[in-house]
């Protein structure tokens, strides 16, 4: 088989801040890495799950003459719980919107949260890749769990949610109807198939480092 709709593992999760325009924030101390997109595979580091749901809502049955006649549909709403092994402490403070001090201490603003972009890959049996897109969306930690050490160590990995939101950009995300959704996937054994495109469109104009065809990251 080619090529399948089943996966396994996951490769990377890869992040971005965006502005109030859905563009990419590049600079270093207000955005996230080097430049701007943030691949979390340091020491120790990267996701262990990533499960997304809300991707499509089951329809509700709309009768005509004692018969079904249509089916309608909600929007999509999709939302990712998400824990990692261990990732950059400011970087996800600066998603979550929480703000510094200066004295070392962070507090969640009171303003608006920040625009996050989110590429989630994993592959399928015969290596080809799948991206999990979203070009917006809020990040939350909604808990802390502690728990003393004995015999065995106790260790607590990041458990954060995801909730995606439509992309301010309108040419982005859009269906064979004009209409925008908020998540979108794409496949590396789709021929016609563009890494850099993808990197584009789903980090605010981002220009994915290499040649045309990229770097490699996502391959």
């Amino acid at each position: 088989m080619a090529q399948g709709v089943s996966f396994a593992g996951i490769n990377w999760v890869k992040f971005a801040l965006t502005d109030n325009q859905g563009m990419l924030i590049s600079e270093a101390d207000k955005g996230l890495g080097t430049d701007g997109v943030l691949l979390v595979d340091g020491d120790g580091e990267g996701a262990t799950t990533a499960n997304i749901t809300g991707l499509e809502e089951k329809g509700t049955p709309q009768y005509a003459n004692n018969q079904v006649k249509r089916m309608a549909h909600g929007a999509q709403t999709p939302s990712v719980a998400l824990t990692m092994l261990d990732m950059d402490f400011k970087a996800m403070q600066k998603m979550k919107g929480y703000v510094p001090d200066g004295k070392g201490g962070w507090v969640l603003t009171s303003g608006s949260k920040p625009d996050v972009a989110m590429m989630i890959c994993s592959s399928d049996f015969d290596g080809n890749k799948f991206y999990d897109c979203f070009a917006r969306g809020e990040m939350m930690e909604a808990a802390h769990n502690h728990g003393t050490n004995t015999n065995s160590e106790v260790d607590y990995n990041g458990t954060f949610q995801y909730d995606a939101l439509d992309p301010i950009r309108k040419e982005i995300f859009l269906d064979d109807k004009g209409v925008q959704r908020s998540y979108k996937q794409y496949y590396s054994g789709d021929e016609e198939f563009d890494e850099a495109a993808m990197h584009e469109e789903v980090f605010g104009g981002y220009k994915l480092p290499g040649s045309d065809t990229g770097d490699g990251l996502g391959k």
